[in-house]
């Protein structure tokens, strides 16, 4: 009886995906990489102080240097707090990430800025960088309300407050005060508050130290915001009980 021979089995060539297929995939994986950055940055930023940002590193290449240091919430004037909500975004509070109603009346007014809350700022801040292309509003808009699922209101206004300029070169709100008032975030008084609120957001054109009488009227009127939002509840976010 004629011994069988063991069947081999052919394998077939592994089908070879068509071009947009496989470019479709690695672009699935490029973005799949960068929502995992971001993802990483949000989370880490929550707890650690970002180390800067890229207009940061600009403005030191271009002055040599730039004054700038961190300053933990406790270490914050409570005026300081309130005096940035009243000037930037007054309904700090009441949104997560957007403020509907100053975006239609600066699209109904055609105003060039007024409608971007404390926290876009701090995502273009932090996260992203200057200037107004589609790309950098486009991203601002997937990751603001990222943020404001993942931070407190008063680690958004903390980073927010470390991270504005408030003099040309002059970076967070403890720098500002020791180099223009000779003091301490902690110690700054509500006058003085309120005029480093007025200098933004142009503090090349402005000075907290040395108030035009545009900064004073506006100093003014951001103090008495400041105290018409403590009083109303629309700081009750960020304020620290007592």
């Amino acid at each position: 009886m004629a011994e069988k021979k063991p069947q081999t089995k052919k394998t077939e060539p592994a089908a070879i995906l068509p071009l947009w297929r496989r470019v479709l995939r690695w672009i699935g994986r490029i973005l799949g990489g960068v929502v995992a950055f971001y993802l990483g940055l949000i989370v880490l930023f929550s707890f650690l102080p970002p180390p800067g940002n890229i207009y940061q590193w600009q403005e030191s290449w271009r002055l040599g240097g730039i004054e700038r240091q961190w300053v933990s919430w406790k270490d914050i004037s409570p005026d300081m707090a309130r005096s940035a909500v009243a000037a930037e975004d007054a309904n700090f509070c009441l949104h997560w990430g957007f403020d509907i109603e100053q975006i239609r009346d600066a699209i109904a007014n055609g105003k060039q800025r007024g409608a971007s809350t404390i926290s876009q700022q701090v995502v273009k801040n932090v996260f992203l960088w200057q200037g107004r292309s589609y790309l950098r509003k486009a991203l601002e808009a997937i990751i603001t309300p990222v943020v404001e699922l993942m931070w407190s209101k008063q680690r958004i206004l903390e980073v927010y407050l470390n991270e504005a300029e408030f003099a040309e070169g002059v970076f967070g709100v403890q720098a500002a005060a020791q180099v223009l008032f000779d003091t301490d975030a902690a110690e700054l008084t509500a006058t003085q508050s309120a005029r480093l609120a007025a200098v933004l957001p142009n503090p090349k054109e402005r000075n907290a130290a040395k108030p035009s009488g545009f900064v004073r009227s506006h100093a003014a009127q951001i103090r008495s915001g400041a105290e018409t939002i403590k009083a109303d509840g629309r700081a009750a976010c960020f304020e620290t009980a007592d």
